[in-house]
Protein backbone atom coordinates (compact mmCIF):
# COMPACT_ATOMS: atom_id res chain seq x y z
CA UNK A 1 0.00 0.00 0.00
CA UNK A 2 1.96 3.54 -1.31
CA UNK A 3 1.91 6.88 1.17
CA UNK A 4 -0.49 8.07 -0.91
CA UNK A 5 -3.27 5.12 -1.02
CA UNK A 6 -2.65 5.43 3.10
CA UNK A 7 -3.39 9.42 2.91
CA UNK A 8 -6.18 8.83 0.76
CA UNK A 9 -7.80 6.67 3.12
CA UNK A 10 -6.97 8.43 6.34
CA UNK A 11 -8.20 11.80 4.68
CA UNK A 12 -11.69 9.64 3.81
CA UNK A 13 -12.03 8.75 7.71
CA UNK A 14 -11.80 12.12 8.56
CA UNK A 15 -13.99 13.07 6.15
CA UNK A 16 -16.78 10.08 7.31
CA UNK A 17 -16.46 11.11 11.08
CA UNK A 18 -17.21 14.87 10.07
CA UNK A 19 -20.14 14.03 7.92
CA UNK A 20 -21.35 12.14 11.36
CA UNK A 21 -21.67 15.64 13.27
CA UNK A 22 -23.93 16.93 10.85
CA UNK A 23 -27.15 15.19 9.08
CA UNK A 24 -26.24 13.09 6.80
CA UNK A 25 -27.97 12.95 3.41
CA UNK A 26 -30.59 10.63 2.46
CA UNK A 27 -29.81 8.59 -0.16
CA UNK A 28 -32.18 6.09 -0.41
CA UNK A 29 -35.72 4.82 1.89
CA UNK A 30 -36.36 1.20 2.09
CA UNK A 31 -40.00 0.73 3.56
CA UNK A 32 -39.63 4.38 4.88
CA UNK A 33 -36.55 3.48 6.18
CA UNK A 34 -33.01 5.91 5.75
CA UNK A 35 -30.19 5.09 3.86
CA UNK A 36 -27.71 7.95 4.33
CA UNK A 37 -25.00 8.73 2.86
CA UNK A 38 -23.00 7.93 6.01
CA UNK A 39 -23.95 4.41 5.79
CA UNK A 40 -22.68 4.26 1.84
CA UNK A 41 -19.58 6.21 1.94
CA UNK A 42 -18.82 3.71 5.18
CA UNK A 43 -19.20 -0.05 3.39
CA UNK A 44 -17.49 2.05 -0.17
CA UNK A 45 -14.41 3.31 2.20
CA UNK A 46 -12.06 1.31 0.43
CA UNK A 47 -13.50 1.73 -2.84
CA UNK A 48 -13.43 5.18 -2.46
CA UNK A 49 -9.84 5.55 -1.60
CA UNK A 50 -8.48 3.34 -4.00
CA UNK A 51 -10.32 5.70 -6.85
CA UNK A 52 -9.05 9.07 -4.70
CA UNK A 53 -5.58 7.71 -5.35
CA UNK A 54 -5.94 7.66 -8.78
CA UNK A 55 -8.30 10.69 -9.31
CA UNK A 56 -5.30 12.84 -10.96
CA UNK A 57 -4.54 9.93 -13.41
CA UNK A 58 -8.16 9.47 -14.73
CA UNK A 59 -10.00 12.54 -13.76
CA UNK A 60 -12.34 12.28 -17.13
CA UNK A 61 -13.92 9.47 -15.32
CA UNK A 62 -13.88 10.01 -12.03
CA UNK A 63 -16.89 11.22 -11.04
CA UNK A 64 -18.36 8.09 -12.82
CA UNK A 65 -16.57 6.38 -11.28
CA UNK A 66 -17.34 7.00 -8.04
CA UNK A 67 -21.09 7.30 -8.33
CA UNK A 68 -20.63 3.44 -9.46
CA UNK A 69 -19.04 2.82 -6.20
CA UNK A 70 -21.52 4.32 -3.81
CA UNK A 71 -24.67 2.91 -6.51
CA UNK A 72 -22.70 -0.61 -5.55
CA UNK A 73 -22.58 -0.28 -1.83
CA UNK A 74 -25.91 1.56 -1.58
CA UNK A 75 -27.22 -1.79 -3.53
CA UNK A 76 -25.68 -3.94 -1.42
CA UNK A 77 -27.54 -1.97 2.00
CA UNK A 78 -31.10 -2.35 -0.19
CA UNK A 79 -30.87 -5.91 -0.53
CA UNK A 80 -29.90 -7.02 2.32
CA UNK A 81 -32.52 -4.28 4.42
CA UNK A 82 -34.98 -6.04 1.53
CA UNK A 83 -33.69 -9.26 2.72
CA UNK A 84 -34.32 -8.70 6.40
CA UNK A 85 -37.92 -7.02 6.07
CA UNK A 86 -38.46 -10.63 4.51
CA UNK A 87 -37.09 -12.54 6.78
CA UNK A 88 -38.58 -10.34 10.04
CA UNK A 89 -42.27 -10.65 7.79
CA UNK A 90 -41.92 -14.91 7.65
CA UNK A 91 -39.90 -15.23 11.52
CA UNK A 92 -36.75 -16.62 9.59
CA UNK A 93 -33.03 -16.26 9.15
CA UNK A 94 -32.06 -14.16 6.71
CA UNK A 95 -30.00 -17.09 5.42
CA UNK A 96 -33.11 -18.88 5.25
CA UNK A 97 -34.72 -16.81 2.91
CA UNK A 98 -31.57 -16.35 0.67
CA UNK A 99 -31.67 -20.90 0.65
CA UNK A 100 -35.83 -20.81 -0.01
CA UNK A 101 -36.16 -18.10 -2.91
CA UNK A 102 -32.30 -18.24 -4.41
CA UNK A 103 -29.52 -20.97 -3.80
CA UNK A 104 -32.42 -23.82 -4.44
CA UNK A 105 -33.11 -22.52 -7.48
CA UNK A 106 -29.67 -21.65 -9.06
CA UNK A 107 -29.45 -24.20 -12.02
CA UNK A 108 -26.29 -26.34 -12.79
CA UNK A 109 -25.35 -26.82 -16.23
CA UNK A 110 -24.56 -29.96 -17.56
CA UNK A 111 -21.35 -30.59 -19.46
CA UNK A 112 -22.87 -30.55 -23.30
CA UNK A 113 -24.51 -27.14 -22.05
CA UNK A 114 -21.21 -25.54 -20.55
CA UNK A 115 -19.56 -26.85 -24.22
CA UNK A 116 -22.60 -25.23 -26.55
CA UNK A 117 -21.86 -22.21 -24.49
CA UNK A 118 -18.46 -21.98 -24.91
CA UNK A 119 -18.51 -23.26 -28.45
CA UNK A 120 -20.48 -20.12 -29.23
CA UNK A 121 -18.63 -17.59 -26.98
CA UNK A 122 -15.24 -18.86 -27.68
CA UNK A 123 -13.75 -15.80 -30.09
CA UNK A 124 -14.28 -13.99 -26.88
CA UNK A 125 -12.93 -16.08 -24.47
CA UNK A 126 -8.99 -15.63 -24.10
CA UNK A 127 -8.30 -18.97 -21.64
CA UNK A 128 -7.69 -22.27 -23.51
CA UNK A 129 -10.19 -24.83 -23.80
CA UNK A 130 -9.65 -26.43 -20.74
CA UNK A 131 -9.10 -24.05 -18.46
CA UNK A 132 -11.65 -22.02 -19.74
CA UNK A 133 -14.36 -24.93 -19.38
CA UNK A 134 -14.21 -24.56 -15.34
CA UNK A 135 -14.90 -20.91 -15.58
CA UNK A 136 -17.62 -20.92 -17.97
CA UNK A 137 -19.44 -23.35 -15.83
CA UNK A 138 -19.16 -20.73 -12.86
CA UNK A 139 -20.06 -17.82 -15.12
CA UNK A 140 -23.32 -19.87 -16.34
CA UNK A 141 -24.07 -20.93 -12.18
CA UNK A 142 -23.84 -17.06 -11.38
CA UNK A 143 -25.85 -15.74 -14.05
CA UNK A 144 -28.49 -18.21 -12.90
CA UNK A 145 -28.14 -17.04 -9.21
CA UNK A 146 -28.37 -13.77 -10.36
CA UNK A 147 -31.71 -14.21 -12.12
CA UNK A 148 -32.93 -15.73 -9.27
CA UNK A 149 -31.58 -12.79 -7.11
CA UNK A 150 -33.20 -10.15 -9.77
CA UNK A 151 -36.21 -11.69 -9.43
CA UNK A 152 -36.35 -11.94 -5.78
CA UNK A 153 -35.22 -8.51 -5.11
CA UNK A 154 -38.17 -7.12 -7.73
CA UNK A 155 -40.58 -8.56 -5.44
CA UNK A 156 -39.68 -7.37 -2.30
CA UNK A 157 -39.44 -3.81 -3.81
CA UNK A 158 -43.08 -4.10 -4.77
CA UNK A 159 -43.42 -5.45 -1.08
CA UNK A 160 -41.74 -2.90 0.59
CA UNK A 161 -41.33 -0.08 -1.60
CA UNK A 162 -37.88 1.61 -2.30
CA UNK A 163 -37.11 5.03 -3.46
CA UNK A 164 -33.44 5.68 -4.65
CA UNK A 165 -33.42 9.73 -4.16
CA UNK A 166 -28.84 9.25 -5.45
CA UNK A 167 -28.61 11.02 -8.50
CA UNK A 168 -28.96 7.54 -11.31
CA UNK A 169 -25.88 6.06 -13.26
CA UNK A 170 -26.59 6.69 -16.61
CA UNK A 171 -25.13 4.70 -19.24
CA UNK A 172 -24.59 6.70 -23.02
CA UNK A 173 -26.69 4.78 -25.59
CA UNK A 174 -26.26 5.23 -29.53
CA UNK A 175 -29.90 6.17 -30.91
CA UNK A 176 -29.15 7.16 -34.34
CA UNK A 177 -30.00 5.28 -36.74
CA UNK A 178 -31.72 2.09 -34.92
CA UNK A 179 -35.53 1.65 -35.70
CA UNK A 180 -37.84 3.73 -33.21
CA UNK A 181 -40.81 5.17 -32.40
CA UNK A 182 -42.37 8.23 -30.69
CA UNK A 183 -41.56 11.52 -30.93
CA UNK A 184 -37.76 12.10 -31.55
CA UNK A 185 -38.50 14.92 -28.87
CA UNK A 186 -39.53 13.23 -26.00
CA UNK A 187 -38.37 14.08 -22.39
CA UNK A 188 -37.59 9.84 -22.11
CA UNK A 189 -36.03 7.34 -24.34
CA UNK A 190 -36.59 3.62 -23.53
CA UNK A 191 -33.87 1.67 -25.70
CA UNK A 192 -34.59 -2.28 -25.30
CA UNK A 193 -32.12 -4.76 -26.48
CA UNK A 194 -34.05 -8.12 -27.08
CA UNK A 195 -33.88 -11.15 -28.67
CA UNK A 196 -36.83 -12.35 -31.03
CA UNK A 197 -36.89 -16.37 -29.48
CA UNK A 198 -36.61 -15.25 -25.62
CA UNK A 199 -39.71 -15.96 -24.20
CA UNK A 200 -39.00 -13.09 -21.28
CA UNK A 201 -38.78 -11.05 -23.76
CA UNK A 202 -41.82 -12.10 -25.21
CA UNK A 203 -43.34 -11.04 -21.99
CA UNK A 204 -42.06 -7.73 -22.00
CA UNK A 205 -43.56 -7.10 -25.24
CA UNK A 206 -47.05 -6.08 -24.25
CA UNK A 207 -45.72 -4.32 -21.24
CA UNK A 208 -43.75 -1.80 -23.26
CA UNK A 209 -47.31 -1.64 -25.60
CA UNK A 210 -48.67 -0.43 -23.06
CA UNK A 211 -46.15 1.95 -21.59
CA UNK A 212 -46.40 3.25 -25.73
CA UNK A 213 -50.15 3.78 -25.48
CA UNK A 214 -49.95 5.49 -21.57
CA UNK A 215 -47.07 7.25 -22.46
CA UNK A 216 -47.64 8.65 -26.05
CA UNK A 217 -45.85 11.76 -25.95
CA UNK A 218 -43.26 11.62 -23.67
CA UNK A 219 -41.59 8.14 -24.41
CA UNK A 220 -40.06 7.02 -27.47
CA UNK A 221 -38.75 3.51 -27.49
CA UNK A 222 -35.56 2.19 -29.82
CA UNK A 223 -35.19 -1.57 -30.72
CA UNK A 224 -31.36 -2.69 -30.27
CA UNK A 225 -30.13 -6.47 -31.11
CA UNK A 226 -29.06 -8.75 -28.79
CA UNK A 227 -30.18 -12.71 -30.15
CA UNK A 228 -28.23 -14.94 -27.75
CA UNK A 229 -27.28 -17.42 -30.26
CA UNK A 230 -25.56 -20.06 -27.71
CA UNK A 231 -29.61 -20.94 -26.54
CA UNK A 232 -31.83 -19.09 -28.81
CA UNK A 233 -30.82 -20.77 -32.42
CA UNK A 234 -33.37 -19.32 -34.34
CA UNK A 235 -32.85 -15.72 -32.94
CA UNK A 236 -30.10 -14.62 -35.10
CA UNK A 237 -31.75 -14.98 -38.25
CA UNK A 238 -35.09 -13.34 -36.71
CA UNK A 239 -32.92 -10.27 -36.29
CA UNK A 240 -31.47 -10.19 -39.54
CA UNK A 241 -35.24 -10.62 -40.65
CA UNK A 242 -36.32 -7.77 -38.20
CA UNK A 243 -33.59 -5.53 -40.14
CA UNK A 244 -34.53 -6.23 -43.42
CA UNK A 245 -37.68 -5.23 -42.91
CA UNK A 246 -36.75 -1.95 -41.49
CA UNK A 247 -35.16 -1.48 -44.98
CA UNK A 248 -38.91 -1.08 -46.52
CA UNK A 249 -39.66 0.76 -43.35
CA UNK A 250 -41.30 -2.16 -41.88
CA UNK A 251 -39.84 -3.16 -39.13
CA UNK A 252 -42.33 -2.43 -36.00
CA UNK A 253 -45.06 -4.01 -38.30
CA UNK A 254 -42.43 -6.96 -38.50
CA UNK A 255 -41.20 -6.86 -34.58
CA UNK A 256 -44.86 -7.07 -33.87
CA UNK A 257 -45.36 -10.22 -35.69
CA UNK A 258 -42.83 -11.74 -34.32
CA UNK A 259 -43.43 -10.93 -30.53
CA UNK A 260 -46.90 -11.51 -31.20
CA UNK A 261 -45.98 -15.57 -32.21
CA UNK A 262 -42.47 -16.71 -31.40
CA UNK A 263 -42.97 -20.05 -32.37
CA UNK A 264 -42.44 -19.45 -35.75
CA UNK A 265 -39.14 -17.95 -36.43
CA UNK A 266 -37.66 -20.57 -39.09
CA UNK A 267 -35.99 -18.34 -42.22
CA UNK A 268 -39.06 -19.98 -44.17
CA UNK A 269 -41.36 -18.86 -41.38
CA UNK A 270 -39.81 -15.73 -41.87
CA UNK A 271 -40.17 -15.33 -45.18
CA UNK A 272 -43.82 -16.51 -44.82
CA UNK A 273 -44.42 -13.32 -43.02
CA UNK A 274 -42.58 -11.13 -45.56
CA UNK A 275 -45.31 -12.06 -48.02
CA UNK A 276 -48.09 -11.91 -44.80
CA UNK A 277 -47.13 -8.02 -44.78
CA UNK A 278 -47.00 -7.69 -47.78
CA UNK A 279 -43.13 -6.96 -47.96
CA UNK A 280 -41.05 -6.74 -51.60
CA UNK A 281 -40.42 -10.36 -50.75
CA UNK A 282 -37.87 -10.55 -53.61
CA UNK A 283 -35.99 -7.74 -51.73
CA UNK A 284 -36.29 -9.21 -48.57
CA UNK A 285 -35.81 -12.75 -49.20
CA UNK A 286 -32.31 -11.30 -51.33
CA UNK A 287 -31.20 -9.75 -47.79
CA UNK A 288 -32.25 -12.48 -45.44
CA UNK A 289 -30.84 -15.44 -47.93
CA UNK A 290 -27.17 -13.10 -47.91
CA UNK A 291 -26.52 -12.13 -44.42
CA UNK A 292 -25.96 -8.82 -45.13
CA UNK A 293 -27.22 -7.56 -41.69
CA UNK A 294 -25.77 -10.06 -39.99
CA UNK A 295 -22.38 -7.23 -39.34
CA UNK A 296 -25.04 -5.04 -37.94
CA UNK A 297 -26.58 -7.23 -35.43
CA UNK A 298 -23.00 -7.90 -34.18
CA UNK A 299 -22.39 -4.38 -33.70
CA UNK A 300 -25.55 -4.01 -31.46
CA UNK A 301 -24.23 -7.25 -29.24
CA UNK A 302 -20.84 -5.57 -29.00
CA UNK A 303 -21.89 -2.27 -27.97
CA UNK A 304 -24.88 -4.26 -25.94
CA UNK A 305 -22.11 -5.95 -24.41
CA UNK A 306 -20.36 -2.78 -23.68
CA UNK A 307 -22.79 -0.93 -21.82
CA UNK A 308 -23.01 -4.44 -19.45
CA UNK A 309 -26.01 -6.02 -21.27
CA UNK A 310 -25.47 -10.06 -20.19
CA UNK A 311 -29.24 -11.02 -20.96
CA UNK A 312 -32.40 -10.06 -22.41
CA UNK A 313 -34.16 -8.35 -22.61
CA UNK A 314 -32.52 -5.14 -20.72
CA UNK A 315 -33.93 -1.73 -20.79
CA UNK A 316 -32.29 1.44 -20.54
CA UNK A 317 -34.63 4.47 -19.54
CA UNK A 318 -32.49 7.44 -20.45
CA UNK A 319 -29.70 5.69 -19.55
CA UNK A 320 -30.79 3.88 -16.52
CA UNK A 321 -30.66 0.41 -16.78
CA UNK A 322 -32.84 -2.19 -15.81
CA UNK A 323 -32.71 -6.26 -16.38
CA UNK A 324 -34.87 -8.83 -16.99
CA UNK A 325 -39.25 -8.80 -17.70
CA UNK A 326 -39.74 -6.03 -15.33
CA UNK A 327 -43.43 -5.35 -14.84
CA UNK A 328 -46.01 -2.54 -16.26
CA UNK A 329 -45.82 -0.60 -12.53
CA UNK A 330 -41.88 -0.50 -12.00
CA UNK A 331 -40.85 1.37 -15.90
CA UNK A 332 -43.59 3.33 -14.56
CA UNK A 333 -42.28 4.49 -11.91
CA UNK A 334 -38.92 4.88 -13.40
CA UNK A 335 -40.54 6.97 -16.35
CA UNK A 336 -41.97 9.42 -13.57
CA UNK A 337 -39.17 9.25 -11.52
CA UNK A 338 -37.32 10.64 -15.28
CA UNK A 339 -40.11 13.36 -15.78
CA UNK A 340 -40.13 14.54 -12.22
CA UNK A 341 -36.08 15.28 -12.15
CA UNK A 342 -36.30 17.30 -15.53
CA UNK A 343 -39.21 19.19 -13.87
CA UNK A 344 -37.59 19.55 -10.84
CA UNK A 345 -34.41 20.74 -13.19
CA UNK A 346 -36.85 23.14 -15.26
CA UNK A 347 -38.18 25.04 -12.29
CA UNK A 348 -34.75 25.13 -10.66
CA UNK A 349 -33.37 27.00 -13.85
CA UNK A 350 -35.99 29.42 -13.94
Amino acid sequence: MTIRHVFAITLLAVTVSASAQVPSKTFALVNGEAITEAEVTALAAADLAALEAKKAASPATYERDKLLILHRAMGSIIEDKLIGLAAARDRVTKEQVRIAEVESNVETPSPAEVEAFYQANKAQISAPHDQAIPLVRQYMIDQSRRRYEDALFNVLKRQFPVKVLLDPIRAEIATAGHPSRGPETAPVTIVEFSDFQCPFCGGLFPTLKAIEKNYPDKVRLVYRQFPLTNIHPLAQKAAEASLCANDQKRFWEFHDSMFGDQAHLTVEDLKKRAVDLKLNTTEFDACLDGGSKAGAVKKDIDEGSKLGVRSTPSIFINGRGLAGNQPYADIRDMIEDELQRQAQAAAGGR
